[in-house]
């Protein structure tokens, strides 16, 4: 058994000025993806831009409250999806709002809440969105121009080792990290535009980039065209059918303080502007709506990073070698000659539909998706990988469903691929009363399910090898105070990458938060996760697992001076045990 402390941050301040960079800084960062990037295990590549711009849109062009609907409200990503059910329940009941602060009397809208929502809503009336021809959208709307370059001061190993041409492992680029960006939009209707990026290490205008970037992308989208056409993509962009079994590529929340954000939701297509190189389609898509039913089709296909392999061994009648792709890629860097070998190393085709019913209660939908590549996938054989998946052809189909019964929502997903090897996850949001919120999400991923698209909620990366059962709730004991808590319970039945033999885990969190009208909140939260792994310091002929410990503890406040200037403290522990005692 051994152990370490780590004490990070004793009194880590922040004074944080308002000012333009690429996006206006709001008042207040949503806390639903605070919450989420800084719970997350591991670093998450997030395009901040890409959030805000619907909200910059709603400060210029408030949502209608009176007109709103579900989707439109999930767009926003400052409600979760019990405080939508309860919206809509309540303004079906009573009517139209009549005055924006009438939103204290629904339940699960507490202050801070509201305060956080007030920016982006109205209760103003307007033609509908399909009346506005798209000439004019074309014309009019916001033109805007991003610029942004950034650069570490310390320089790290891959360009110190720049001129060593041995080393493999050497950058070939400098270290600077370029991003443009421009983009035209008509509210949240239509937008057009393009993306370039140069990564730190990446070449810029010379070697494997003599275009210049290293990433381009551009997109053409527009939505409510009619009453038929909802939704039309051109170029880039990302898709989402039902829990993400099959088909993700947007922001999905796991586990963090947001303990009720346990559901995807959202709207199937989506315009990509970030600069994550490996979460989008490039092709075309389109929603159309049939009075409850609506239908999306998509097609894309592109370039993907692969790590290829070429077999030297022929035949009679293939006197060539053999290519294939012992994995898929999708860090986007390419910065040594490894990465820039391979790079874009096959294509990928992308064919997939949903057809959906909803209705005030009750909503689901069938979803398939195919993805076929040029070079076949073929993996070292490892224990671990035994059921991964191997071959250049995979599809997967779904159902998907969503049932709304007073204060409860259920929702769900059970997926199939081409073996039929079953994956569902199903989950419950219930508002007990107006102070407590709870979610329960039960998930079975067969260990031989395979799928190339798929990111659900989970513990790991992927939908495979994986069950578990999750609890979370929200209590608001007074006005100022919010208490959110989860437990997760967790089993792989088969072996994982560093874990030689089933095995299992669980972690939780508490958060503990303050409020005191604008000026002041104040959190404590504790998480501790106990995982089983192979031990780090065993060297027998065979590795056995112990328990990875976790426990991390973060005191934070935060404190606004002024409307341009806050102030943030914070206090992190943080203790690592491997030991004998499982989880």
């Amino acid at each position: 058994m051994r152990s370490f402390l780590l004490l990070s941050g004793l009194f880590c301040s922040l004074l944080s000025f308002a000012q333009t960079d690429t996006l206006p800084v709001f008042p207040e960062t949503p806390p639903l993806l605070e919450d989420v990037l800084q719970d997350a295990e591991e670093e998450v590549d997030f395009d901040f831009d890409t959030y805000y711009e619907p909200l910059e849109a709603l400060r210029e062009h408030p949502l209608d409250l009176n007109r709103a609907d579900r989707e439109q409200l999930q767009e926003i990503r400052l409600l979760n999806d019990l405080q939508i059910e309860a919206f809509l329940e309540y303004r079906a009941t009573a009517g139209p709002l009549l005055a924006l602060y009438e939103l204290q009397v629904i339940p699960g809208f507490d202050l801070p809440t509201i305060r956080r929502l007030l920016p982006y809503v109205s209760l103003r009336s307007s033609l509908d969105d399909f009346h506005v021809p798209l000439p004019r959208m074309l014309s009019a709307g916001k033109n805007e121009l991003y610029l942004r370059w950034s650069r570490t001061l310390e320089s790290s190993r891959g360009f110190l080792l720049a001129g060593d041409t041995s080393v493999s492992g050497r950058f070939l680029g400098d270290p600077n990290k370029w991003y443009t960006r421009f983009k035209h939009s008509y509210e949240n209707r239509l937008s057009y535009g393009f993306t370039a990026e140069k990564d730190a290490g990446e070449e810029f205008f010379r070697g494997s980039n003599p275009q210049g970037f290293d990433f381009y992308s551009a997109h053409l989208f527009a939505r409510n065209l009619s009453r038929t056409v909802k939704a039309v993509a051109l170029g880039d962009f990302t898709a989402s059918f039902g829990q993400g079994l099959i088909l993700y590529s947007g922001f999905g929340y796991g586990k963090s303080a947001a303990t009720m954000e346990v559901k995807r939701s959202g709207r199937v297509l989506r315009p990509f502007t970030s600069v994550n190189e490996a979460s989008f389609y490039r092709g075309a898509a389109a929603t159309l709506a049939f009075g409850p039913l609506e239908a999306t089709v998509l097609g894309s296909y592109r370039r993907r990073d692969g790590n290829v392999v070429v077999s030297t061994d022929t035949t009679e009648t293939q006197d060539l070698p053999a290519i294939t792709l012992s994995s898929i890629l999708n860090s986007g860097l390419h910065r040594t000659p490894a990465e820039i070998a391979d790079e874009g190393a096959f294509h990928q085709l992308t064919f997939g539909g949903c057809l959906r019913y909803s209705s005030d209660r009750f909503a689901f939908g069938l979803n398939g998706v195919l993805d076929r590549l040029d070079q076949p996938i073929s993996r070292t054989p490892q224990p671990y990988n035994r059921f991964y998946f191997n071959g250049n052809q995979l599809w997967n189909g779904s159902l998907d469903y969503t049932y709304r019964l007073k204060n409860l929502l259920f929702f769900g997903e059970t997926a199939v691929d081409p073996n039929g090897r079953l994956a569902t996850l199903n989950g419950l949001l219930a508002g007990l009363d107006r102070k407590v919120d709870v979610s329960l999400l039960q998930r079975w991923y067969s260990h031989e399910f395979q799928s190339l698209n798929g990111f659900p909620f989970a513990e790991t990366n992927g939908v495979n090898n994986e069950a578990g059962v999750y609890l979370g709730a929200e209590i608001r004991p007074a006005s100022r105070w919010r208490l959110n808590a989860y437990y997760d319970l967790y089993r792989h039945p088969w072996l994982r990458f560093r874990t030689d033999a089933p095995s299992r885990g669980r972690d939780w969190l508490v958060r503990l938060t303050y409020y005191q009208k604008r000026k002041l909140e104040v959190y404590l939260q504790v998480r501790r996760e106990s995982k089983e792994q192979n031990a780090t310091d065993y060297f027998g002929p065979l590795d056995r697992l112990v328990a990875h410990q976790t426990l991390q503890a973060r005191l934070q406040l935060n404190y606004h001076l002024s409307k341009a200037l806050e102030w943030r403290n914070r206090i992190a522990f943080g203790t690592f045990r491997e030991g004998e005692d499982g989880p």
